[in-house]
């Protein structure tokens, strides 16, 4: 029998071998990146938010305006909507405030909208607009899902405003919500990728998820590889533990309030 040859019998051994991964500060695959989020940052502001994944840190700001967009006037309803944008020096090298305004920030910026209104009654505060401002100061992965969960704490601090003004007319929140990124860097699913990680990762997927349990959008691509239902599965549980810990810390800082859902978090 014809034997493989040296270099071919090498590399299907190193494919065979279990896959191992040093991930920044020793990281665990499993393990998310430090998580905080401050209340109250700007005091102009009908609500805002400070939240660090990490490195990545995003000012999140809520701004209340007594209108809606002209094709919902006279409907009693309300509406959130969000804008997003990096500094120039958010990154290792400057980008330009021009490109603010692109397709990748469009993009991120109507899935933070899509995600808010998705566990907001839009009915409950009557014909206003919620304009959610993200604005990123310092950029080392997982922006756009930094954004989500800081926007949400902005959001929830706003009603708070319109309900001292008496112009709520019940409990804004369907739910919570709450995203993370997760990927297969070097063959290992990983939670909550960093820049590094994520510039490399075979695969990666964004995932927003409501404190229920229910999702709300998967962004996934296969970068340079594709990926079985097997590791697509493994991927969805690591997201679900990662927006687990989010949505508990979230609750934590809002636990108080009485204008969040009862939902658990699954």
């Amino acid at each position: 029998m014809t034997r493989k040859p040296q270099p071919i019998r090498e590399r299907e051994a190193r494919e065979s071998a279990p896959a191992t991964l040093m991930r920044d500060r020793g990281r665990d695959p499993a393990a998310a990146r430090p998580l905080k989020i401050e209340r109250g940052v700007i005091p102009h502001a009908e609500g805002s938010a400070m939240i660090s994944m990490g490195r990545t840190r995003v000012l999140c700001t809520a701004t209340v305006e007594d209108r809606t967009p002209n094709w919902m006037r006279g409907q009693g309803r309300g509406w959130v909507t969000a804008e997003y944008g990096m500094l120039p020096r958010a990154t290792g090298e400057r980008t330009p405030r021009s490109s603010q305004t692109g397709g990748r920030a469009q993009e991120i910026q109507r899935l933070i909208g899509r995600s808010l209104r998705a566990v907001t009654d839009l009915a409950s505060f009557g014909e206003r607009t919620v304009i959610l401002d993200c604005d990123v100061i310092e950029a080392d992965g997982g922006t756009r899902t930094a954004s989500i969960n800081g926007a949400l704490v902005a959001l929830h601090d706003a009603f708070v405003t319109l309900s001292n003004r008496g112009h709520l007319s019940k409990a804004p929140f369907r739910d919570t919500v709450a995203a993370i990124s997760v990927g297969i860097v070097e063959g290992v699913p990983c939670l909550d990728l960093d820049y590094r990680e994520d510039s490399s990762a075979h695969v990666d997927m964004n995932v927003v998820m409501t404190g229920s349990g229910r999702f709300i959008e998967l962004q996934g691509t296969g970068e340079s590889a594709t990926f079985s239902e097997i590791e697509l599965r493994q991927l969805i549980r690591l997201a679900r533990r990662g927006i687990r810990r989010v949505i508990a810390i979230q609750r934590r800082l809002l636990g108080n309030s009485g204008l969040l859902s009862a939902h658990p978090a699954t």
